[in-house]
């Protein structure tokens, strides 16, 4: 039986906003194509025949969609699409969800998200200062008070959602506004992704840097205990994996053990990729639009990806979090863990501060399961 998630980008990197810290127009920027345009009815007709034709009855699938901004495809686009995974469809189990800026979430929109059973990812940076300063429009405008209008409407119709966080150097000073910002918002599900730097390693002024994450991290989980054990419980996803991984080993997160997995990243064209991260030529692994899931899912297996160098990671060697990380995500290590030639590692001055009440929070999470 699959567990099967295929993230498909129906846009390629176009996007409505112009935000300065994006790291898939870095990516694309990297490319022979920088955009590979809209993708046709005609193009998901045949990636959808060549899914559910290598599927079988009882699997699970999640299709996602990312950008790029990927409602710029159009609501027809999407009802297609949903229509003919429908049609094609023999007793496979299969899910939706859309990360989004929101800008186009309109009532429609969320009508059909809700109808369709979306899990939506919107994307917020926060209070509407640091959500200001990066994530504008294309006039350069900020975006903060059309995006909390998307949220309202998402409440309102009883959408499913979580709030995506991008955390640059200057969001990570703040913990306390960004819990606050939780607290106000009411926001029960969130994500926070460490902003990336450049592939070309240049320094940029959004890069989060170890120690900044250390730091957000620890005033974060302090606040997240302090409101458990008021009884109020807020979704950090990174607690909940690493609470996850301490209490059954298993870890649901792509990286958090430091090994690199093969995914199915689909652009407009059809061709796939292993990672988000690296959706860049030397990467691309075939075309789902006239390959079969199988023979693509063998050629990344086969492909240079998995086996690509890696960098040492002195100063994994005495840590005693190496088994329950083992480097990290190598796309975040500089972000996150530490740079080369790095003397202090990030993510374990965080586990140094917290480890303790994270085991115990893991033995009670592992007794309260069947």
């Amino acid at each position: 039986m699959k567990d099967l998630t295929i993230l498909i980008k129906p846009v390629s990197s176009l996007c409505n906003m112009r935000c300065r810290y994006c790291f898939y127009t870095d990516v694309s920027k990297s490319r022979d194509v920088a955009s590979y345009g809209v993708m046709s009815q005609s193009t998901a007709d045949r990636i959808l025949s060549n899914i559910f034709g290598d599927m079988e009855r009882g699997d699970h699938l999640t299709l996602a969609f990312q950008g790029g901004e990927p409602t710029m495809a159009g609501l027809d686009f999407f009802r297609h699409f949903t229509e003919e995974a429908d049609r094609r469809n023999s007793g496979v189990r299969f899910s939706y969800a859309i990360q989004t800026n929101g800008l186009l979430l309109d009532e429609e929109w969320c009508a059909f998200l809700r109808e369709r059973r979306f899990l939506v990812g919107l994307s917020i940076d926060g209070p509407a200062a640091f959500h200001n300063a990066n994530r504008v429009d294309a006039g350069q405008k900020g975006t903060f008070q059309r995006v909390l209008r998307a949220k309202r409407r998402l409440d309102q119709t009883g959408t499913d959602y979580n709030v995506l966080m991008t955390l640059t150097a200057s969001l990570a000073r703040h913990p306390q506004q960004v819990w606050r910002f939780m607290e106000e918002e009411d926001l029960r599900f969130v994500q926070l992704t460490p902003c990336l730097g450049s592939l070309s390693q240049e320094d940029d002024s959004y890069r989060l840097t170890p120690e900044r994450y250390t730091q957000f991290y620890i005033v974060l989980f302090d606040l997240w205990y302090q409101s458990y054990c008021r009884g109020v419980l807020r979704s950090v996803k990174l607690f909940d994996d690493l609470l996850t991984l301490l209490a059954f080993g298993r870890s649901g997160a792509c990286g958090l053990l430091g090994q690199c997995q093969n995914q199915i990243v689909v652009e407009a064209d059809g061709g796939v990729y292993p990672c988000d991260f690296y959706v860049l030529d030397e990467y691309r692994a075939g075309n789902l639009s006239t390959q079969t899931l199988h023979q693509i899912w063998e050629a990344e297996t086969a492909g240079g990806f998995l086996s690509r160098p890696k960098e040492p990671l002195d100063l994994c060697v005495e840590c005693p979090y190496r088994r329950i990380c083992g480097g990290g995500c190598p796309r975040m290590r500089r972000e996150v863990f530490y740079a080369p030639g790095g003397t202090v590692c990030g993510h374990r001055m965080f586990l140094d501060k917290h480890f303790p009440r994270l085991r115990q929070l893991a033995g009670v999470l592992r007794s309260s399961m069947p």
